[in-house]
């Protein structure tokens, strides 16, 4: 193997996770800060409520993009391509922009980005998994698996065109109240049942590894 191919592939891995740490460590610190910025999260109202289920939704977020991300970069093998440094980049924009969208006067906007997060970890996986398909250290997990077709992305396609649809709803037509929480608490499910798959996925992986 052509030594720099080889470099690449065994030192990215640890490089791509330093820079994801430090892009949700920072997004992490500016959610915290939007906890003291927002006095009416402390005032029992549907505000209030809707407020910090929109919180509760940003962290799961944060938490789930690391663990797709850092979950493939530690199972898998594979050589990097510039779109792999960059896509960190584009979610600590993204998830920046989802936590300066906090709040009720942009309900519909933080939804709007929220379905672009969810795009941008379906897409983030998907690549790094088509490139470890074509590296033979990881056929311990390829061989028993065939190749992602667009059915396989269905439940993701109906989760994020559902997501962007009531962010655009909330932003052109809706209003503060019980179709805004119930919007939000259908987003926090979607999220659970993504790290739900995420949790199965890695259990299958490490299951697949232990057999090789």
């Amino acid at each position: 193997m052509n030594k720099l191919r080889k470099r690449a592939k065994k030192n990215f891995p640890s490089v791509l996770l330093t820079l994801l740490s430090i892009v949700q460590a920072v997004a992490l610190e500016l959610l915290w800060e939007h906890l003291h910025n927002a006095p009416y999260l402390f005032n029992f109202s549907w505000v209030a409520i809707i407020s910090w289920a929109q919180i509760a939704a940003t962290l799961l977020g944060v938490i789930l993009i690391w663990v797709v991300y850092a979950g493939n970069a530690m199972r898998f093998l594979w050589v990097p391509s510039t779109g792999d440094s960059v896509y960190p980049f584009f979610i600590g924009v993204t998830e920046f922009l989802l936590i300066e969208t906090l709040g009720p006067e942009q309900i519909g906007i933080w939804l709007i980005f929220m379905a672009v997060i969810f795009a941008a970890m379906v897409w983030g996986s998907h690549t790094i998994l088509r490139s470890a398909r074509l590296d033979g250290g990881n056929d311990s997990y390829f061989k028993n698996s065939k190749p992602a077709v667009l059915r396989d992305f269905a439940p993701h396609i109906i989760i994020i065109s559902s997501i962007l649809v009531a962010g655009l709803y909330m932003h052109f037509l809706g209003s503060v109240g019980a179709v805004a929480f119930i919007i939000i608490l259908a987003t926090l499910l979607m999220l659970a049942w993504q790290y739900y798959q995420s949790a199965k996925f890695w259990e299958s992986s490490i299951a697949e590894d232990d057999e090789a």
